[in-house]
């Protein structure tokens, strides 16, 4: 259902199952999959594709140009899955022809209110981004991680899956998967209450802490620090992710 009192472009492609609020606003080259509901005072603008199932909420912006002083109207593009939930006020940006040109939301995620999501990011599934977080173009944040609330993210940082930010922290490097960091910019061991959750066994625990203390606590370079966890991932393989990421860290890693 459409309200009358949206405006919906003539070349926007909507599933006759997906609803409109009062007052939205759909542009051209956007792409709504099945199921997928739109509050009311939202404006969604194209080139975006959103998948099904997702709701977002009241002055949620998606697929705005973004805010680089780059930017020169190229036709770049937003692409989100399915069953994500974009709550008051979220703004997620379209990406750069100097990065890809995508910006790529996954699916099951939650975005809390006044969450920024800018040009060129890329979330995987399952992430929650709490009030206020403020996530820089070109960032990666990786499955199921968590980023507490008024959380800022600099440009081209990587965020390891199943990582949590404690809220007010301003993250300047990348953080490796399953590590937790305070809200003092800090990390502070490892996620271990939401690796449970996620059927994580005792033996994956303790091997992904004494990963941890391999890169944190033996003053090991970060080079010798992945050797290390190579060997460690032949008999748990949940290790490899760590030894990736810390091998291809961008920016180098948080301390």
């Amino acid at each position: 259902m459409i309200h009358a009192t949206a405006i919906v472009d003539p070349k926007a492609e909507l599933d006759s199952s997906v609803t409109v609020g009062p007052y939205s606003i759909i542009g051209a080259d956007v792409q709504i999959g099945a199921g997928t509901v739109i509050g009311p005072h939202a404006v969604i603008k194209g080139p975006t594709t959103l998948g099904k199932n997702n709701k977002v909420f009241q002055f949620a912006t998606l697929g705005e140009d973004c805010q680089d002083l780059k930017y020169a109207g190229e036709p770049t593009r937003l692409e989100v899955g399915d069953n994500n939930v974009f709550r008051e006020s979220t703004t997620i940006h379209r990406g750069t022809v100097q990065d890809n040109g995508i910006t790529k939301i996954g699916d099951n995620n939650l975005i809390m209110i006044n969450v920024h999501i800018a040009h060129d990011c890329v979330v995987a599934n399952n992430c929650i981004f709490s009030v206020g977080a403020t996530i820089a173009g070109h960032v990666h944040i990786g499955d199921h991680a968590i980023l507490g609330g008024l959380c800022a993210i600099h440009q081209f940082c990587h965020i390891g899956a199943h990582s949590f930010i404690g809220g007010g922290a301003i993250i300047l490097r990348d953080l490796p998967p399953y590590v937790m960091l305070g809200n003092d910019g800090k990390p502070h061991g490892i996620n271990s209450e939401g690796l449970r959750r996620r059927g994580y066994s005792s033996e994956a625990i303790m091997a992904i802490k004494r990963a941890y203390k391999v890169i944190y606590r033996q003053g090991n370079k970060s080079t010798e620090a992945v050797e290390i966890m190579r060997e460690m991932a032949k008999d748990i393989p949940e290790i490899t992710v760590m030894a990736d990421f810390v091998a291809n860290s961008p920016r180098g890693l948080i301390r």
